[in-house]
């Protein structure tokens, strides 16, 4: 499971990844250009973190 989403939902996105997976989610502030442009999972703001399971 991968998300990109706002600051806004980070902590929405880590609790799903936990609940779901029961791992403790990756965190990574987005930096390429073409990440940046992508929209967050749950609302249309930019996205500006990637969370995924490790």
């Amino acid at each position: 499971m991968d998300l990109t989403v706002c600051q806004e939902h980070v902590e929405l996105a880590m609790d799903m990844i936990i609940d779901e997976k029961e791992v403790a989610p990756k965190i990574e502030l987005l930096t390429d250009e073409a990440q940046l442009s992508t929209s967050c999972e749950f609302c249309q703001n930019k996205a500006k973190y990637s969370i995924s399971e490790e």
